[in-house]
């Protein structure tokens, strides 16, 4: 490739215009001197509009989800990292191991590059660290008012090996339920950063890759009949998708669902439920009975799921319903999410 002269591009003052978009010079300085720069690897390093991957052997997985945060960088993470780890998440619960992925950006005029450097470098570490390549990708432009500084959609591939059949329509009455650790974190650590709110404890975004997480547990339990991470809507209406999906009912007990001192004062506080708000380092895993409990040393025994907990139980319920049995001995109905309380938070 002919070397360009010089880049003009500016990382640490200069802003998005619609020159960055229009297909110009400007464009391929953004691309090779940020772009290409940060993600750097053989395949984008081939400078083509795709990506030729070899794949093993299994089947495909394929996931992809857009990312409209704001703020854009908060207690625990950015935007950047947010993306990455989501779809690696999405890839995992269905047991796949995840190789790649592709990311498209909407760049709003004015952004700060040095904001965009920023994100695209908590994009590489996170995509280095879940070793996993960022190998192709797209970039436009819109006009000032008309985005939110940046939207990232990002598209992953990864394989699940033969045997393993992990899937939302599969849960059984008899059925436990676990979860990885406390809800709620990444919600109000959004919402503590966007409205300024200051808490005695700074609550951090819970984002991270679970993928090494449940490659651990499948290895233990291969057995697993769902994995699901309960983002937007919460470990709430996580149960209900399941529940749906697999005709079944399920009972959660609150004492044993984990949840950080600090978060349950915010939402006191603010009058939010915390089984609502969205997580983006938690998995919710179901699997047969006589399985629980080595399901749980495992989890626990892993960085990200040292504070795991059986919290719950699938019943047998034609309608379906997700249950909550309260401290007090009480039972209240965890129905679907009505509106949002925290509008794009992942």
């Amino acid at each position: 490739m002919k070397p360009m002269a010089p880049s003009s591009i500016d990382l640490t003052t200069g802003r998005i215009d619609l020159t960055h978009g229009a297909g110009g010079r400007s464009m391929a300085e953004l691309i090779t001197d940020l772009f290409q720069r940060a993600l750097a690897n053989e395949w984008l390093a081939q400078g083509n509009d795709q990506a030729l991957v070899a794949v093993p052997p299994g089947r495909l997985a394929i996931s992809t989800d857009s990312h409209v945060v704001s703020p854009l960088f908060f207690p625990g993470g950015d935007i950047g990292r947010l993306a990455v780890n989501g779809t690696i998440n999405d890839l995992a619960m269905s047991g796949a191991r995840p190789l790649y992925l592709a990311a498209a950006f909407i760049l709003e005029e004015g952004l700060p590059l040095a904001d965009l450097a920023r994100i695209v470098e908590g994009m590489a570490s996170a995509a280095r660290a879940a070793r996993v390549a960022i190998v192709t990708g797209d970039t436009k432009v819109v006009e000032r008012g008309k985005g939110d500084g940046v939207f990232i959609t990002t598209t992953g591939i990864g394989v699940v090996p033969e045997g393993i059949a992990i899937s939302g329509d599969c849960a059984q009455p008899g059925d436990q339920i676990l979860i990885n650790g406390p809800v709620g974190d990444h919600g109000v650590a959004i919402l503590a950063q966007r409205e300024h709110l200051g808490f005695e404890s700074e609550v951090c975004s819970d984002s991270a890759a679970l993928h090494d997480l449940v490659a651990a547990m499948i290895a233990a339990v291969p057995q697993i009949h769902c994995l699901r991470d309960p983002t937007r809507g919460g470990l709430a209406t996580t149960l209900n998708e399941l529940a749906r999906q697999s005709g079944v009912g399920m009972r959660v007990f609150e004492e044993a669902i984990p949840l950080r001192p600090a978060v349950a004062a915010a939402c006191e506080l603010l009058g939010l439920d915390p089984y609502y708000l969205a997580n983006e380092g938690k998995l919710v895993a179901i699997c047969p009975p006589d399985a629980a409990e080595t399901l749980l040393a495992v989890m626990r025994a892993h960085p990200l799921g040292t504070e795991s907990a059986i919290i719950g139980e699938v019943i047998a319920d034609p309608q379906c319903f997700v249950s909550l049995r309260t401290r007090l001995g009480g039972e209240r109905l965890l129905d679907w999410l009505a509106g949002e309380p925290l509008p794009r938070i992942c």
